[in-house]
C-alpha cells in the first residue's frame, strides 16, 4: 500500500469510472432486486417544497431536520465483485453508476476489520468541502439507510434506519480511519453522518449548523421520522427554502429570429432571409408531464435572458438547445437562468412545478419557522407524555 498517490475524486459531477451497457444493465437490476422493486429507475425519494399547510404538518407528526448541502445527490452501494472483493458504486439521478475505480474504501463491519458491508444501500450527498488555505476536501454526507447487509430496511422509522447506520457502518469506519490515519490521504472521499436535529431545532440548525459548514448550503430538509422510505415523490420529506430561493428545473427550448439580410449581406450574395444565431433567441421554458403522453414537455413559461448572458453563454461554445436548466423568479416575476442542471435527465414534473410555485406563493419564511418553534416543541412533547402514559 506504500507509494500510492494521494487520490481524493475531483469533481463530484464524475466521481468515478461511468459504467455503460451490460454491466449497468445488471448493476440497475441487482440493486432493484436488493429493494424488492420491478422498476429499474432511481429508487431515491424526492422532496415536495414546503408551504404554510407544512407547518401544521411539523406540528402534528414528528420531524427530524438538517441543513440541505449544495451538493450533488447519490446513494452510496456497497457491494462485492465477482472475486468477492469489496467495491462500492454512486449512482446519481439520472440512474447513471459512477465505480469508485480508487479502492481505498473500505467499510469494516463489527465483526472485525477484514469484514466488509456488502448489499448494502445508502443515500445521502457529495459535496466538495474548503478547508481554508486552497484545500479542498470531498465528503459523502450520508442521511439514509435504505438496505444494509441484504436486510432491507425502507419500511422501518427513520430514527431506526439512522440508528442501524451509525452502529453498524458510520462508528466502525470512523474507528479505522481513527487507528490508521496514514490511511486518510488516500481516501476518495470521506463518508459522514447528516446532522439531524429535532424540528423545533430549527434555531440551532440556522445559528450552528448552518454557520459552520465549509460546503454550501441550500436551505433545509425536514423527514418524518415514523414514515418509511418511499421511492418517487414523497409527501413527508419536505424541501425549505426561502422564497426568493426556490428554483425549478425546465427543459429550454431556444428559438432564434429570422432576420432579412442587410446591404453588406446582400453584396456578399445573401439574397433571403436567414435564422441568426448570434443573436439572443426567445426562450421557452417546457414542462415536464411524464413520458406516457406523445409529448411528455409542454410550454409552461417563457425565461427572460439578458444580453450580456447570451454573450456569455454563446463563448461557453457548448451546445445549448433543449437542455435542462434551474430557474429562478426575479423581483419583475420574470424566469432567469440560475444553472444548467445536466446531472438530471428531466426537468421538474408539473406537480412539482406546482407545489414550487404554491411555495414561492406562499413564502414560509426563517422568522415563521422560528416561531412555529415552540408549538411544534409543544405537540411533540404532548405526544411523547401521552405515549408514556399508555405504557
Amino acid at each position: 500500500m506504500d507509494g500510492r498517490p494521494p487520490i481524493p475524486i475531483q469533481s463530484i459531477d464524475e466521481p468515478g469510472l461511468k459504467i455503460s451497457s451490460d454491466l449497468l444493465r445488471s448493476m440497475r437490476q441487482e440493486v432493484a432486486g436488493l429493494l424488492g422493486r420491478n422498476q429499474l429507475g432511481f429508487p431515491g425519494a424526492q422532496p415536495v417544497s414546503f408551504t404554510r399547510k407544512h407547518l401544521d404538518e411539523l406540528r402534528r407528526q414528528d420531524y427530524y431536520v438538517c441543513e440541505k448541502s449544495d451538493g450533488i445527490r447519490y446513494l452510496l452501494y456497497l457491494t462485492e465483485d465477482e472475486t468477492g472483493g469489496e467495491i462500492q458504486y454512486l449512482i446519481d439521478r439520472k440512474n447513471d453508476y459512477w465505480f469508485i475505480n480508487a479502492g481505498n474504501l473500505h467499510f469494516p463491519t463489527p465483526a472485525g476489520e477484514q469484514t466488509f458491508h456488502k448489499a448494502t444501500l445508502l443515500d445521502g450527498e457529495l459535496v466538495i468541502d474548503d478547508l481554508g488555505n486552497g484545500r479542498k476536501e470531498p465528503r459523502y454526507l450520508v442521511f439514509d439507510c435504505l438496505v444494509m447487509d441484504g436486510q432491507a430496511l425502507m419500511s422501518r422509522e427513520l430514527s431506526k434506519r439512522l440508528g442501524y447506520f451509525q452502529e453498524q457502518i458510520f462508528k466502525p469506519y470512523e474507528d479505522l480511519l481513527k487507528k490508521y490515519p496514514e490511511e486518510r490521504q488516500f481516501q476518495p472521499f470521506f463518508v459522514e453522518m447528516k446532522d439531524m436535529q429535532v424540528a423545533y431545532g430549527v434555531q440551532h440548525v440556522f445559528d450552528h449548523v448552518i454557520r459552520k459548514l465549509r460546503h454550501g448550503n441550500d436551505g433545509l430538509i425536514f423527514t418524518c421520522l415514523r414514515s418509511e422510505y418511499k421511492a418517487g415523490t414523497d409527501p413527508h420529506i419536505l424541501k425549505w427554502k426561502e422564497a426568493d430561493e426556490n428554483t425549478i428545473d425546465f427543459m429550454w427550448k431556444l428559438h432564434f429570429p429570422t432576420v432579412e439580410p442587410n446591404e453588406q449581406e446582400r453584396a456578399e450574395g445573401v439574397t433571403e432571409s436567414f435564422v441568426d444565431y448570434e443573436a439572443a433567441p426567445a426562450v421557452d421554458l417546457l414542462a415536464y408531464h411524464g413520458s406516457n403522453g406523445a409529448d411528455p414537455y409542454q410550454y409552461y413559461a417563457p425565461l427572460h435572458l439578458e444580453e450580456q448572458e447570451w454573450e456569455i453563454l454563446k463563448s461557453l461554445g457548448d451546445p445549448l438547445d433543449e437542455r435542462i436548466v434551474e430557474v429562478y423568479m426575479d423581483e419583475q416575476k420574470r424566469w432567469r437562468l440560475s444553472r444548467f442542471r445536466d446531472d438530471k435527465t428531466d426537468g421538474n414534473h408539473i406537480s412539482v412545478v406546482n407545489s414550487v410555485i404554491e411555495s414561492i406563493r406562499d413564502g414560509v419564511t426563517k422568522e415563521d419557522l422560528l416561531g412555529a418553534a415552540k408549538s411544534i416543541r409543544d405537540n411533540w412533547k404532548a405526544r411523547e407524555q401521552a405515549a408514556r402514559s399508555k405504557r
